[in-house]
């Protein structure tokens, strides 16, 4: 069924963002960028959790949650552990949310473009979005190791 490979999907991808910030060396290289590079690994993150947990942990699983998209990619200075405690709550709750009885054909009830999408086609969305700033993260952490 698609809603267990999404949801193994997402536990996957989850548990990497968090090995991928726990592999940074230090908590200012999380907030480093470079020429050409104007999201560093910090933002990337806070953009991620921010994301999933107003699309999969509130629409979805109805925890509560107000997402500041604009301090997603303005704040800075944040801990590592600070953020890795970030992922494992959104983790959380986004696998809790992927666990109810969901109807893939069900209109997502969020707008998240220019027309309404179903639970299933979002769901696929956001797990691509996921996987292309988890790449994103990967590139400038190995970039500033150098």
């Amino acid at each position: 069924m698609l809603i267990d490979i999404l949801r193994s999907i997402f536990q996957r991808d989850l548990q990497r963002l968090y090995n991928e910030i726990e592999l940074y060396r230090d908590d200012e290289t999380l907030w480093k960028t470079k020429q050409g590079i104007t999201n560093p690994g910090g933002n990337l993150c806070l953009h991620l959790t921010g994301n999933l947990q107003t699309y999969i942990g509130h629409a979805i699983g109805g925890f509560a949650y107000t997402r500041n998209r604009e301090l997603e990619f303005s704040q800075q200075g944040l801990s590592k552990k600070v953020l890795l405690e970030m992922i494992s709550d959104c983790a959380e709750k986004v696998l809790h949310s992927l666990e109810k009885g969901i109807d893939m054909e069900e209109e997502f009830p969020l707008l998240t473009g220019d027309e309404k999408k179903s639970i299933g086609y979002t769901l696929v969305h956001l797990s691509a979005h996921l996987t292309y700033h988890l790449g994103q993260i990967n590139y400038h952490r190995r970039l500033l190791e150098h």
